[in-house]
């Protein structure tokens, strides 16, 4: 059956079934109101399909993740960070001769006019990174202009040229705002750094190198930098990635689509929920490292105590990247010989959390977030920073979507709503109210 019938008033309308690749199925309510003179009312968009995307495919059930059709298992053990980025944007892997190509031209628009350093100093050092990373990101477009994107057959290929020129300054830019970002936070010199060397090389550089010494690339720590930027590169139709849609949807630049991807993806309910496991094992630190104290506090459904970093809106199962970041975690603490009161409660409470069947039963399994935060605080990154670092990994799948968005020609967004307000007034003077 390719439709549905919804009956309303004795009247009986026919709505499509649509079904996806990998045997989605949804209902096309295009029409509903048209026919009808009902909209659906689905608080949060759980139920609600936004668009029709062939960018990742997310099996919450059975803790599935692809990138058009590459699981990201394989991805993350055998590709780098910019060979993702190019499948998410460009939609297959790239050759030899395009990954090269886009090396150079990465390096090539490596350079951030100075004066953005005056926009970055005019904040105080107690600024979140994230609100000046978006700022930042924002105030890129004042000296990368962007010129209106034809569709146009006549045009298109000018078109082409001009959005994959854009979104090539965009990688080369993102990088060194974030590094900015983190030196000035620790007082240290800001650079531009050489991509030439490795995408994710550099960023490691960027943000490592200290002045007074000379740098030394260390790979564990490279390696892991590069799975965690391959596993927050998207996951489908997320709050700041809806964002980046809806505002590009207005024609809004790519440079001001992702700057408001940034900012929804501040909050603590999404990117932000790496920071806040720090947070919550610092305060168990400070609690004398109780642990077992703590698991009966997330277990009380009266204590406003929340276990973070454990469980997904989404995945029902273990979630697949952190499968994959938690052996990259247990690697760099191997590495660095780190001695952490904070990240052996991280070691202790992933183990109670495992071994207790309040949790597994509920299939509240540490997520990609719990591992994250352990990998940025063993790599000595304040956890303001944390959010930053998982924006600097979003970044292609923002832009991949900002890209099938405009290529697909989408709609303007414009949600409805169900009035629940008060009904027709009269306006009376303030001598008679």
């Amino acid at each position: 059956m390719n439709k549905i019938e919804i009956k309303h008033n004795n009247e009986v309308f026919d709505l499509p079934i649509v079904k996806g690749t990998e045997n989605e199925t949804g209902i096309n309510i295009q029409q509903l109101r048209s026919k009808t003179n009902l909209i659906t009312l689905d608080p949060g968009f759980k139920n609600t399909g936004s668009c029709k995307s062939s960018i990742t495919f997310l099996d919450g059930e059975n803790g599935i993740l692809r990138y058009r059709g590459y699981s990201i298992e394989s991805l993350a053990q055998n590709a780098s960070f910019l060979e993702v980025a190019y499948l998410l944007i460009f939609g297959d892997l790239p050759l030899k001769n395009e990954l090269d190509k886009l090396i150079n031209d990465i390096q090539d628009n490596a350079i951030i006019d100075e004066d953005l350093k005056k926009i970055l100093d005019s904040f105080p050092r107690s600024a979140h990174p994230m609100g000046i990373l978006s700022s930042l990101t924002s105030a890129l477009i004042a000296f990368n202009p962007e010129k209106k994107i034809s569709l146009s057959n006549s045009d298109k290929n000018k078109s082409e040229i001009f959005l994959y020129n854009t979104i090539v300054k965009l990688l080369a830019k993102i990088p060194i705002l974030v590094s900015w970002v983190h030196r000035r936070r620790k007082g240290l010199s800001l650079d531009y750094g050489d991509f030439r060397n490795g995408y994710v090389e550099n960023i490691t550089r960027m943000m490592f190198q200290l002045p007074n010494q000379t740098y030394v690339q260390n790979n564990v720590v490279v390696n892991a930098m590069n799975k965690l930027l391959i596993l927050h590169a998207d996951h489908e139709q997320n709050c700041s990635t809806s964002t980046v849609r809806i505002v590009g949807s207005s024609e809004a630049s790519l440079f001001a689509s992702v700057s408001a991807g940034i900012s929804a993806l501040w909050g603590r309910l999404h990117g932000g929920a790496n920071q806040a496991v720090i947070e919550m094992l610092e305060a168990i630190k400070n609690d004398n490292g109780d642990i077992k104290k703590y698991m009966i506090k997330a277990k009380d459904k009266s204590d406003p105590f929340r276990l973070m970093g454990f469980g997904h809106r989404v995945y029902k199962n273990f979630d697949p990247r952190a499968k994959i970041i938690k052996i990259a975690a247990h690697e760099v603490l191997k590495d660095l010989g780190i001695n952490d009161p904070i990240l052996e409660i991280a070691k202790s409470l992933e183990k109670e959390a495992l071994d207790d069947e309040y949790f597994t039963s509920r299939k509240l399994y540490p997520n990609v977030d719990f591992y994250s935060g352990i990998i940025y605080k063993a790599l000595n990154i304040p956890k303001e920073m944390f959010t930053v670092m998982f924006a600097l990994g979003r970044v292609p799948g923002w832009i991949a979507h900002w890209r099938e968005m405009r290529l697909n020609n989408d709609p303007i967004g414009r949600p409805r709503q169900i009035y629940i307000g008060e009904e027709f007034r009269e306006y009376k003077k303030i001598s008679e109210r």
